[in-house]
């Protein structure tokens, strides 16, 4: 199946670009709800894998053996801006274990955030590792491999016992194989993980639906992170990022996890309506983060009634402006959804 126009870039009246993807949504027990393009494509998790790669600190013990808080799990699942939020709470993370900002391998990024950026180039500073966006989830990595008896050194490593586990976390999640699950190294320099997109939705689902099978255990993580996430939404993105604002709008009802390259995952909590929840996951087609993937995200939530008007008026459409700031044009989602009913034949993924 071809991929979809999820959306359009229109300058005037006239479109001007078109943004193309893949789109499922599935429920608790990951029956398909709604679906554009082909959703089995593969793709890579990126850091929608976050949650996921939090897992094994949590179940090991690690997180609490160190006494890390839940503003501080909340972080290790985040792709954070680099704001002081976030490095001072990184630095207390790495205090806790007993290392430094040295130790880690994500390698050092500008902030996301644009005045901590500016902040640092007046002042004449260059950013460190703190500053990356994957910095907390690093953190928590290293946690996991001090717990646990792994070399620190190469934590990083796809053979380190610390990947390991998260790679099979990954395979719990999706009912895939760890030999089945390809692999690539993210912009962090962490392994990450090539999926269907409707894998992906069915991780998520499972996230804020865990299945009987799941062990108490695992249905515990499961809770920590879920509420880690709605209860820091500023630690899972920052000022002005499509995850906390989202979140933030929506405070109790879904948690949301954006990936590089137009990646997007979002899991809707049991509610009247999905009595089992919903796992949400798109791919915009030509990587496309900043303008396509929040007006699919927000108008995909509208559609399905997570959204309510008066919801929908603190996520304001997306505009296009020239350089005088005036306002030229928009960019809007272009998909309707078929959802599917009580009396629907359902499609298990």
């Amino acid at each position: 199946m071809e991929s979809k126009i999820l959306a359009k870039v229109i300058r005037g009246e006239t479109v001007e670009s078109i943004h193309r993807g893949h789109l499922i949504v599935v429920d608790g027990d990951a029956k398909t709800i709604a679906s554009l393009g082909n959703p089995v494509i593969v793709t890579f998790f990126r850091s929608s894998a976050k949650p996921f790669q939090a897992f094994p600190f949590l179940i090991s013990g690690a997180a609490s053996a160190f006494g890390f808080s839940e503003r501080e799990i909340a972080l290790a699942c985040g792709s954070h801006s680099g704001e002081k939020i976030h490095t001072e709470t990184v630095k207390k993370m790495l205090r806790k274990i007993g290392l430094s900002e040295s130790d880690l391998r994500c390698g050092t990024q500008l902030p996301f955030h644009e005045e901590t950026a500016k902040k640092l180039i007046r002042a004449g500073e260059k950013p460190t590792q703190l500053h990356n966006n994957c910095s907390g989830k690093h953190a928590a990595m290293l946690a996991l491999a001090k717990h646990i008896g792994a070399d620190a050194q190469t934590y990083k490593h796809l053979e380190n016992p610390t990947q390991q586990a998260i790679l099979q976390c990954v395979s719990n999640f999706t009912d895939i194989p760890p030999n089945e699950i390809k692999t690539g190294i993210d912009g962090c320099a962490a392994p990450n993980f090539a999926l269907p997109v409707s894998a992906m939705a069915k991780s998520f689902a499972r996230l804020i639906f865990p299945p009987k099978s799941f062990d108490k255990e695992l249905r515990e993580a499961c809770r920590r992170i879920v509420s880690a996430m709605i209860n820091y939404p500023e630690m899972i993105g920052g000022t002005q990022r499509l995850d906390t604002i989202i979140m933030q709008t929506l405070r109790g009802k879904i948690i949301s996890k954006v990936g590089a390259e137009g990646v997007y995952l979002a899991g809707v909590l049991p509610s009247p309506k999905w009595k089992k929840g919903l796992g949400i996951a798109f791919k915009i087609e030509d990587g496309e983060d900043k303008r396509a993937r929040p007006v699919v995200a927000i108008e995909l939530l509208r559609q399905l009634g997570i959204l309510d008007a008066e919801s929908l008026k603190q996520l304001s459409p997306m505009a296009i402006e020239n350089r005088r700031g005036d306002i030229v044009g928009r960019v809007e989602a272009s998909f309707d959804l078929n959802i599917a009913t009580e009396n629907t034949e359902f499609t298990e993924i």
